[in-house]
């Protein structure tokens, strides 16, 4: 998944403001203590980031 698609999946999840805040701010566990940002720069790979993310805020199944 391309960087774009899952800015797009994230801001239509969260909303635009809260998804960038999401990446920028919170910490997940699940992607070693880095944020979805710092996941990214590391090259951690988009689907597995957006996996973790779902876990974390519950987002439904056909959602994902």
């Amino acid at each position: 998944m391309r960087i774009t698609a899952f800015r797009a999946l994230m801001a239509e999840e969260f909303g635009r403001v809260r998804s960038e805040t999401i990446a920028r701010d919170h910490v997940f566990s699940d992607l070693d203590g880095l944020t979805v940002d710092q996941a990214l720069e590391a090259g951690v790979p988009t689907r597995t980031i957006w996996r973790v993310v779902c876990e974390a805020f519950d987002v439904p199944v056909e959602r994902r």
